[in-house]
């Protein structure tokens, strides 16, 4: 089969390997049908995951149709459609039966797919712990409205659940990159006060505008200005980070208010600086960590129900055969591109 292979740090290609086997009574084997790129992704092949393995197919992003099953696995069978959760989980640990699944302690626990086990860029792709890691996707939805649920927009769920967003916040919201636009869509859920979206690309900035157009946009370099003039305690009462640029760790605690929440979505390629004498005073909660991505179902009823639509992000469609133009288009940011769904079957 075709499968888009970590080679070794800057170079990824796509690589003909044998179909995945069961290996445990709880595993999974999905034929992919769509699959997507992750800014993730891109990290890996810069070498910004030291964790990732070469030789691994990789990929994160992945619906399909269940193809066989292990001994043990109950809640899938041959012939469900179904999201793959980013995360590979037992269910049965302290991490796991606390909701914190992206620490479980299973040798393969967390993110396993496409980092340190084959991913799903790629035509079949082995699933560990099936039950945990596969959800029906309902009759109602189809694959492009649930492609990103068991990555990008569990990661948005999840940073808006911790972020205890009330009625009356002022949310900032830094990067209307996919994660960002994700995260967004969660927060909305929440029906704050306002919200504001910090965005420097102008491609990005006309599609918050065009889709949402009761947020709030703005620059980052206005952004701590436009921000005291549209929140009513000195700041931001929520400031979710999830564009990881060079400066932007800084931009979200200088434009929280005293006493604010800053939850870090973002993965960052380089180490931030905790500058705790200027922080001194604020009082900051800061929240971060992996997504905990155990809300797919919930996330897939939503979607059902028509109050989750990332179809829009898709901007772009390839085969997998052409996933090297894919990987150039996104990595490059060319053609006002935002996601790109990967056919790798049918």
């Amino acid at each position: 089969m075709q499968t888009y292979t970590y080679i070794e740090r800057g170079r990824f290609e796509l690589r003909e390997k044998p179909e995945p086997g069961l290996l445990h009574p709880r595993d999974a084997i999905v034929r992919v049908t769509l699959g997507s790129i992750c800014t993730s992704d891109l990290h890996i092949k810069h070498g910004s995951v030291p964790r990732a393995v070469p030789g691994i197919t990789v990929g994160h992003e992945m619906v399909g149709v269940v193809e066989q099953v292990g001994a043990n696995v109950s809640t899938v069978s041959p012939g469900d459609r179904v999201t793959v959760n980013v995360e590979t989980f037992c269910g049965e640990c302290f991490f796991c039966r606390h909701g914190y699944v992206n620490n479980c302690t299973d040798p393969n626990g967390g993110w396993a797919l496409g980092c340190r086990i084959d991913g799903g860029q790629a035509e079949y792709v082995r699933v560990p712990y099936a039950d945990q890691g596969l959800d029906l996707i309902p009759d109602t939805v189809s694959d492009e409205q649930a492609l990103f649920v068991g990555d990008i927009l569990s990661t948005g769920f999840w940073a808006a659940r911790i972020s205890e967003i009330g009625a009356e916040d002022t949310v900032l919201i830094i990067g209307a990159g996919p994660t960002g636009i994700c995260t967004l869509l969660c927060a909305m859920l929440k029906r704050p006060k306002r919200i504001v979206v910090c965005e420097k690309s102008p491609e990005r900035i006309r599609f918050v505008r065009e889709h949402y157009p009761d947020v709030l946009v703005c620059e980052p370099a206005m952004c701590r200005d436009f921000v005291l003039l549209n929140s009513d305690h000195g700041g931001a009462d929520v400031v979710l980070e999830a564009a990881g640029a060079e400066d932007t760790f800084r931009l979200a605690w200088e434009c929280a208010r005293p006493n604010a929440i800053v939850t870090v979505v973002a993965l960052y390629d380089k180490p931030q600086t905790l500058p705790l004498p200027e922080m001194y005073g604020k009082n900051l909660t800061f929240r971060t960590g992996g997504v905990d991505g155990c809300d797919c179902a919930e996330i897939l009823q939503l979607i059902a129900a028509d109050r989750i639509d990332t179809t829009p992000l898709i901007t772009h469609r390839f085969p997998l055969s052409r996933i090297d133009d894919a990987y150039r288009l996104f990595e490059n940011r060319s053609d006002g591109v935002i996601k790109i769904a990967v056919e790798c079957g049918k």
